[in-house]
């Protein structure tokens, strides 16, 4: 013998027939936490800060930056060494 028993309900009224707890207040306080620290934090990411935390601690390292990148496209051709 097969029976078929199809319900047709929202997901909080099948939660609240089963007497398990409401869980929307508390999905919508950790997304909020979430949001906020995600907002506070993405000012670190920015380009300009990333640049300015990476060229504080050494004034030269953007110049020894810019001889990487001038090395590495291969437009350095005489580097510093071989000038006369």
């Amino acid at each position: 013998m097969k029976v078929n028993v199809e319900i047709d309900c929202t997901p909080l009224e099948a939660r609240q027939f089963f007497g398990l707890p409401d869980v929307a207040p508390m999905q919508t306080a950790v997304m909020d936490k979430l949001q906020q620290q995600m907002l506070s934090n993405i000012e670190k990411i920015s380009p300009e800060s990333l640049m300015q935390s990476w060229f504080t601690f050494d004034p030269k390292l953007a110049e020894r930056f810019q001889d990487m990148f001038v090395a590495m496209a291969g437009l350095g051709g005489m580097g510093k060494r071989d000038k006369k």
